[in-house]
């Protein structure tokens, strides 16, 4: 970290929605450039209520007091007079979720809006690049700092961290970890801009790979995957949306699940409950054991107390 009175501190903007984005703008607040302004998406409907509610970044940059922009379209005329009348000299996105425009970009004085993304880029670019990289068997991820372009994640890197992906951490764990580790990283690819040390890297159009946003389909187990894909579909997929199959017609959750890979003597789906009302499934290669379950409109259980109260009967096939 550069010496604070080596530079002047800089005007931020900062662009970010979801908790993801909260480790950022709060270090940047704790911090000795001045935030003068938020951008977040509008207020959604959330929960089981369905009721609006302010995002997760607004409601950090209205306890701070900080101007806050929540534009349905940051494009907009009256929206890009609002964020230049702020006056920043260098906007911060974390996942934010609107295309940003030219005008964006270069309104402020540095000319460039700077991005953390969470994947070692240019891999993984997109919506999801936390589900996608546990879908893959990746053994390690990590964080990117980049100026933002037209194209989506494109822009030249000037700093990557890394972190090793745990043998059963989940996508919500690992998310957690990176949100910390992609403030750590913006924090300080801010001074060296403060500094005028930046330098950027432009990434390898070679080896590019997308992470879209994660469907419905995604979440979907099927049983003639394998034992190991299988796991690594419940974790990508946990705690939200939940990889599920249909049993009894419904959406029977699986948030936590180990696998096995003694060969099945079972057709892929087919349902084992073994001493003790231990769970076992047969997939197209191994066993997926799940740990902990959910119902549609229930709380999560772990197997043992998920089978003490309605179970699921030995020999079922799930769809």
């Amino acid at each position: 970290m550069a010496d604070a009175a080596s530079s002047s501190p800089l005007r931020l903007a900062f662009f970010g929605t979801p908790d993801f984005a909260v480790p950022t703008l709060e270090r940047l607040l704790e911090g000795r450039h001045e935030v003068v302004g938020v951008v977040c998406q509008p207020d959604r409907q959330r929960g089981r209520g369905r009721k609006k509610s302010p995002a997760p970044v607004a409601d950090v940059a209205l306890a701070a007091g900080v101007p806050l922009m929540r534009p349905e379209n940051i494009g907009a005329a009256e929206a890009l007079a609002e964020f230049c009348a702020c006056e920043p000299d260098l906007g911060v996105v974390v996942a934010f979720g609107q295309f940003l425009p030219k005008q964006i970009r270069e309104a402020p004085a540095r000319g460039y809006l700077i991005n953390g993304h969470a994947s070692l880029l240019p891999r993984y670019r997109g919506a999801a690049p936390i589900p996608h990289c546990i879908l893959d068997g990746a053994t390690v991820t990590g964080v990117s700092a980049m100026r933002v372009e037209r194209e989506m994640d494109s822009g030249p890197v000037a700093l990557q961290r890394e972190i090793e992906i745990g043998e059963y951490e989940n996508a919500g764990e690992l998310s957690e970890r990176l949100a910390k580790l992609t403030a750590d990283t913006l924090e300080e690819v801010i001074e060296r801009i403060a500094d005028n040390r930046v330098s950027w890297v432009p990434q390898d159009a070679t080896r590019v790979t997308f992470a879209p946003k994660i469907g419905r389909s995604d979440a979907q187990l099927i049983w003639t995957e394998s034992a190991g894909a299988l796991c690594r579909r419940v974790r990508a997929m946990a705690p939200s949306p939940g990889a599920f199959a249909i049993f009894e017609g419904e959406n029977l959750q699986i948030l936590a699940a180990r696998s096995d890979a003694t060969p099945a003597d079972l057709a892929p789906g087919t349902v084992c409950v073994g001493a003790a009302q231990e769970l076992r499934i047969a997939t197209g290669d191994g066993w997926l054991l799940p740990r902990i379950l959910q119902r549609p409109g229930k709380r999560a259980l772990d197997v043992e107390a998920f089978m003490r109260g309605k179970p699921i009967p030995d020999g079922i096939l799930l769809g």
